[in-house]
């Protein structure tokens, strides 16, 4: 029998002929068709001028373009690995994850997870804040050590190898992992498809995670019309975008909850197409390297299907965790480790009445007139002190 417990130490190195192949596949890009822009039409909802049938030619033009010509992998690859990485199997499947330790003695270990299309690279800007706060002008009492997993078929975690990697499954190997480095209490956070799993970490392992902090609570209503009569007018306002952008803007989450493999095939043999599929959430307003890199790590590890499954696994899990309390309920039992919101401008607005519904200890909930759907990365700032005012609560 093979051991595969252990925590072995990991370290980015692509090969340059994959660098090479990849820029011989963006210098041959055959660009898409598309209408022109009519300058006329009325904005529809959040949607930039020019997006209203999706990522447009020219933005995926000048990206590939900076691709080509100005943008720096070794230079990102170098930032990765200023960071401890490790690998482990858990559950059959491997796990990367970065292990940022504080040099504060005290600090509260606490595992950030990621969401789609991002990687570990979300992080990257609130490292040095969470596990060094005395050098970035903080109180030391509120440090962190940070264990930063690639999410099971997500970048350098690589393809999962089975089915069934939903957010249920990745939170108990979170749990597992956290053990195995020893960490007796700690913290769960995340952002997007992390503010999925995170709250599940708490319900897998409520004996160890002192509490929980997201970006979204992603609650929704159950059907019963006593409690949508019960929302006040701002929170039925909140509801009406979220269909909206379910409508309009959800294309990404239907093709990946339903059949992630159609497209799978036509991301893995283009690199332009990886780029306008990502861009759909990351978009025009974040930096253009940091949409590369992320756009990067898919493309070389490959996991553009694998990615897009966890979607399908979590669509396919819904109505069993649905029922799993025994008695037929349409929602599963509510957590009950602490919760902390931070709910930004231009984000998902969560609704406070049925994030109750759901998750019966909140004791942190603050929304901010700034900041996107990736704070990490464009309000670290304000994402950093709600982590810490948060914790200071539970830990």
């Amino acid at each position: 029998m093979t051991d595969n417990t252990g925590i072995r130490p990991f370290r980015i190195d692509i090969p340059q002929a994959d660098l090479d192949d990849l820029q011989q596949r963006l210098a041959r890009t055959r660009w898409a068709q598309e209408l022109p822009a009519d300058e006329s039409a009325a904005p529809v909802g959040p949607v930039p001028p020019g997006w209203e049938y999706g990522v447009p030619v020219g933005y995926v033009q000048r990206l590939i373009e900076r691709w080509r010509t100005g943008y720096d992998w070794r230079a990102w690859e170098a930032r990765l690995n200023a960071y401890p990485q490790f690998t482990t199997e858990i559950d059959g499947q491997n796990i990367h994850f970065l292990h940022v330790r504080s040099p504060e003695p005290d600090a509260t270990p606490l595992i950030l997870t990621h969401g789609w299309p991002t990687t570990v690279v979300e992080w990257l800007d609130v490292i040095g804040p969470l596990t060094d706060p005395r050098a970035h002008g903080g109180d030391p009492a509120d440090a962190f050590h940070l264990v930063v997993p690639s999410v099971p078929g997500f970048g350098f975690s690589g393809p999962t190898r089975e089915r069934g990697w939903d957010r249920y499954r990745v939170a108990r190997a979170w749990a597992e992992l956290m053990r195995r480095l020893g960490y007796e209490r700690y913290g769960a956070a995340g952002n997007d498809g992390g503010s999925l799993i995170s709250p599940e970490v708490g319900r897998a392992d409520p004996e160890h995670v002192c509490g929980v902090h997201v970006t979204q609570v992603f609650s929704f209503p159950s059907g019963d019309p006593a409690e949508l009569a019960g929302l006040s007018e701002e929170d039925r306002g909140k509801l009406q975008f979220a269909e909206w952008f379910t409508q309009n803007r959800g294309a990404y989450d239907k093709l990946q909850s339903t059949e992630p493999q159609n497209l799978a095939h036509a991301l893995a043999d283009s690199p332009a197409g990886q780029l306008g599929w990502s861009a759909q959430l990351l978009g025009p307003s974040l930096d253009p390297d940091y949409v590369l890199t992320n756009v990067m790590i898919y493309w070389l590890t490959n996991t553009a299907a694998s990615s897009a499954r966890f979607y399908y696994e979590d669509a396919a899990s819904a109505p069993a965790q649905q029922k799993s309390n025994g008695r037929g309920d349409t929602i599963p039992e509510p957590t009950t480790v602490p919760l902390g919101l931070a709910n930004f401008a231009w984000d998902y607005q969560s609704i406070r009445p049925l994030a109750e519904r759901d998750h019966k200890n909140i004791v942190s909930w603050n929304v901010y007139d700034q900041g996107g759907h990736f704070a990490a990365h464009d309000a670290p700032e304000l994402l950093v002190s709600d982590i810490r005012q948060f914790f200071r609560k539970v830990r």
